[in-house]
């Protein structure tokens, strides 16, 4: 009898651990599926709102790291003269700094965003004179060398029009959240635990 109540014990508790993880796919698909529509419906307010949420949170971290540069050069009994000088200019900088930017947060967010697609644009690039290095060595140069030529339009594309780049990379990731999230909301229906 003790057999078959641990059976029941242990089916129980393994239809509870699928039905826990058929939740967390379900609620993950459906958060993507409306991340992925806002995106899609309002790409240019969605992508605003986003870059000004990135820019708060950077104005917020540099005046963070100016108070604890000030605060270390004010109460440091083991900082000497030019390190005690260094952190106050720091510390200045970098709450001056976030002053700026949380003053000016549509401006920082424009910033970033520049900064962000020429940075991805670049690294595009490299990625393009790494693929061409390796050609030679690989047994589908074809398949390099069209990986190498895509990666030098994307990274040139991105470099000299950041802000249509970064828009078309906010677009292809609202459509690729909304179709995971339907997958993933469709496996959460579709999960039945094996065994």
């Amino acid at each position: 009898m003790s057999e078959t109540t641990s059976a029941q014990g242990a089916g129980n508790h393994q239809h509870t651990a699928a039905d826990g993880f058929r939740v967390v796919l379900g609620v993950g698909g459906l958060i993507a599926v409306v991340l992925g529509l806002l995106i899609l419906l309002f790409p240019e307010k969605s992508g605003a709102v986003t870059m000004q949420i990135v820019a708060a949170i950077t104005a917020a971290y540099a005046l963070v790291v100016g108070v604890v540069y000030l605060g270390s050069a004010i109460f440091s009994r083991v900082l000497g003269g030019w390190a005690r000088v260094g952190h106050i200019v720091l510390g200045v900088l970098y709450v001056a700094g976030g002053a700026v930017m949380m003053a000016n947060l549509g401006a920082t967010a424009v910033v970033l965003t520049v900064f962000l697609s020429v940075t991805i644009g670049v690294l595009w690039l490299i990625e393009a004179v790494v693929s061409f290095t390796v050609a030679g060595q690989s047994a589908n140069k074809v398949w390099s060398i069209v990986y190498g030529i895509v990666s030098v339009l994307a990274g040139l594309t991105l470099i000299f029009s950041p802000i249509l780049g970064a828009v078309t990379l906010w677009i292809l990731l609202g459509a690729s959240m909304l179709v995971m999230g339907i997958v993933q909301a469709i496996r959460a229906i579709r999960f039945t635990p094996a065994g």
